[in-house]
């Protein structure tokens, strides 16, 4: 029996801005750039309000859709290694967002690690979401957190600081082509 939350029921959003948005932020902590979180919040916020009417929403199921595409590739390395994605992955995660108070309150956590245990298991993230009601404000930095760890932790997987941004729009293009 198919879940409500399989992928298959769930809009993959704006894809393309969420990526634009944490490439940008892996490429400033990467460059050494001391930007900010104002600074940065303030661009997503620009950027954001260009969007137009619906374009955040189309954004914030984009980020859901990283999360997905992050932890199936996550899944499928860990596999390999007899190993189980949500037990190496969801804690790391948890303790590294446990360190940033001033961009991940305590009370965002559970979220954000349900969203990635659900992408785990193979459910949508933003479908399970949903179920919750609307996304809120105080969400929204957790996460754009959330996905810039999981690609920053492909990252260093792989030993490439690009392979994350390269996965998805390798996806894309290949999505285009068909």
């Amino acid at each position: 029996m198919s879940s409500p939350y399989a992928p298959k029921y769930a809009a993959a959003g704006d894809v393309s801005a969420a990526l634009m948005m944490v490439d940008s932020r892996l490429k400033a902590v990467h460059d050494g750039r001391t930007e900010t979180d104002a600074e940065h919040r303030e661009l997503i916020n620009q950027y954001a309000a260009s969007l137009g009417p619906g374009g955040v929403d189309d954004m914030l199921d984009g980020a859901c859709t990283l999360i997905y595409v992050y932890m199936e590739w996550l899944r499928k390395a860990h596999e390999e290694h007899d190993k189980d994605v949500i037990e190496y992955v969801v804690p790391t995660l948890v303790n590294t967002m446990r360190r940033m108070p001033k961009s991940v309150r305590p009370e965002a956590i559970p979220t954000m690690a349900g969203l990635v245990i659900a992408a785990g298991t193979g459910l949508s993230p933003n479908l399970w979401r949903k179920q919750y009601g609307d996304w809120t404000k105080e969400e929204m930095t957790p996460l754009e957190v959330t996905v810039f760890l999981l690609a920053e932790h492909i990252n260093r997987i792989t030993e490439d600081p690009d392979y994350a941004t390269r996965l998805i729009t390798e996806a894309l293009s290949s999505g285009e082509e068909d």
